[in-house]
């Protein structure tokens, strides 16, 4: 080691030695090991938030290299994020052959054919393990985490193996450690990246909502979980939650977890499977992690062919929060501009075209022809029925629904999709900003960072670049002037335009009078200029206003609303 590193190496120790300190001296929970594996050999972290967009949570792929964690999590820390979201694995149902191998779907699994405990496949070991026992059902589990002993219950029945460069575990789960029937649960891991994202959340103040296993689907019907399998995935839930309690439960780094089943908010039927999983598995969530927040993520689909109106979010958004257990929700509901299912358009735009890049889901309609409403519509009525103990967030789009020659954005998995302008990602901040207590975004990897060419900026360099440009979320006629909510909107004019009746469009700017400063994290500042319209036509009532701030940012897109 250099000079120059050894330096840096006794700087890194001697801050956490006095952070450490300094946790023991408030009486603060501490986190033990907030050092990723492997940190020497990572660039320090840098903690700054430079360019503080109106995004403050990402969902990301855990990595079991953790320099390139630490890299990710810092990249997104930069623009102010400080919430990172994973999506769990499924918890499948598999066979065995003849000679002890795995198979998922009818084809052997090769996730698990290295699973080897003393020359034989793991499942004839396990089966060994309990001699004159039933091993009734096999489950496979493959993750990007690695576990500790909280989910090895059951002494001499569960264990950790280490075979051919790979970590497995094997868990026997029944009714106590000596029940006579058994669910096998064998699981894959391909390194701790879970851990390393808890860890680096630690290091920049951030906080990580890891997946939770996702059940078993329905084998005709996909869409749906298979309930057949309830009881082992919630016995294999409460392992998950318990270490992670045993391992992360002073860590202010994990937030919760994330529902990775997902569902339409709409008006569900009785019994429905998916709130049935819900309420299921988040009691176990509620008892095994206390006072941690249960994030999920439901969709809206307001297309005339298929969807659903408005009208229906309310009941939708009740039935899900009816399944929280008592435990905190964040329910961050899916925008849908990124598949095409809910368009982004403004107040006076019902009657005009969807936008080109909508054309290939609903055809060349009018908004009004294809869709039951607006992005703004949809959270306008969730907002109506939010209920204590649980949050609206709101869960942006950052891609289109197909891409487009020079374009780069998803190839895998399929449906393809494109990457979004940062002109669009404003607008979706527009349509649901007011309402939002948080604004998250799918997903990092691979729509804010992927790039056309080598020399072309990916989305989160032009977010980083255009950061302070202002975002309008609401505005209104009050008090002998214009109210405008929003962000970076401090100092500056607001630039309003508005047809006259027996005239044409009128443009005027007018300097702010006052400035609010946000009331609180991810909160709208607010700014009044004087301003009252000169014979605004009835026929055409809108008012479209643009803010300049005091940087000289000038907002990207009009906020239109009645006047």
């Amino acid at each position: 080691m250099d000079e120059t590193g050894y330096v840096r190496v006794v700087r890194q120790r001697a801050r956490l030695i006095l952070w450490l300190i300094v946790v023991f001296a408030a009486g603060a929970a501490v986190i033990p090991d907030v050092v990723t594996h492997g940190e020497s050999a990572c660039p320090p972290r840098d903690t700054r938030v430079t360019a503080p967009y109106a995004i403050t949570g990402y969902w990301v792929v855990p990595r079991a290299d953790p320099c390139l964690t630490r890299r990710t999590v810092e990249a997104m820390h930069a623009l102010g994020g400080d919430t990172i979201i994973t999506f769990g694995p499924r918890f499948a149902l598999s066979t065995v052959d003849a000679g002890g191998r795995v198979r998922t779907k009818g084809e052997a699994d090769p996730g698990f054919a290295g699973c080897l405990e003393g020359g034989k496949p793991c499942y004839l070991a396990a089966r060994d393990a309990i001699p004159g026992k039933t091993i009734r059902r096999v489950f496979t589990y493959t993750t990007s985490e690695r576990f500790g002993p909280g989910v090895l219950r059951c002494e001499g029945l569960d264990r950790r193996i280490e075979s051919r460069g790979r970590v497995y575990y094997r868990l026997l789960l029944g009714r106590s450690c000596a029940d006579s029937v058994y669910d096998l649960v064998l699981v894959a891991t391909d390194g701790d990246g879970v851990g390393n994202l808890l860890a680096e959340a630690a290091g920049y103040g951030m906080k990580v909502y890891p997946g939770l296993p996702a059940a078993p689907q329905d084998p005709v019907k996909p869409w749906l979980p298979d309930l057949a399998h309830l009881d082992a995935l919630n016995a294999f839930t409460g392992r998950v939650l318990a270490d992670y309690r045993q391992r992360y439960g002073t860590w202010p780094s994990l937030g919760g977890v994330y529902q990775s089943f997902e569902l339409a908010m709409r008006d569900r039927a009785p019994r429905d499977e998916v709130l049935t999983l819900y309420a299921a598995q988040h009691e176990v969530v509620a008892a095994t992690l206390p006072g941690r927040t249960i994030t999920v993520s439901p969709y809206w689909d307001a297309r005339r062919s298929r969807g659903f109106p408005p009208e229906s979010v309310g009941r939708g958004f009740a039935e899900i929060a009816a399944t929280r257990a008592g435990a905190p929700m964040a329910i961050a509901i899916q925008d849908g501009r990124g598949v095409g299912k809910v368009p982004v358009y403004g107040a006076d735009e019902a009657g005009a075209e969807v936008a080109a890049r909508l054309v290939p889901v609903v055809g060349r309609l009018t908004n009004r022809q294809a869709y039951h409403g607006s992005t703004r519509d949809y959270v306008e009525a969730a907002a109506r029925h939010v209920v204590p103990g649980v949050e609206l967030w709101v869960n942006v789009e950052v891609f289109e629904p197909t891409p487009v020659a020079g374009e780069c954005g998803r190839a895998d998995p399929l449906p393809l999709r494109g990457r979004a302008a940062k002109s669009r990602v404003d607008q979706q901040i527009m349509a649901v900003g007011r309402h939002a207590t948080k604004i998250i975004a799918y997903g990092w990897d691979p729509f804010l960072t992927c790039r056309p060419n080598w020399d072309t900026p990916s989305l989160s360099d032009d977010l980083a670049a255009g950061w302070q440009e202002p975002i309008i979320v609401h505005a209104a006629l009050e008090r002998g002037g214009i109210t405008v909510e929003g962000h970076n909107l401090r100092g500056g004019t607001l630039q309003i335009a508005y047809r006259q009746a027996g005239a044409g469009v009128k443009t005027v700017a007018v300097a702010q009078g006052r400035h609010a400063p946000r009331a609180g994290a991810g909160a709208p500042e607010s700014a009044w200029a004087p301003f009252v319209p000169d014979r605004l036509d009835p026929a055409h009532p809108w008012i479209t206003v643009k803010a300049v701030n005091g940087a000289g940012r000038a907002s990207t897109s009009g906020h239109t609303f009645r006047g």
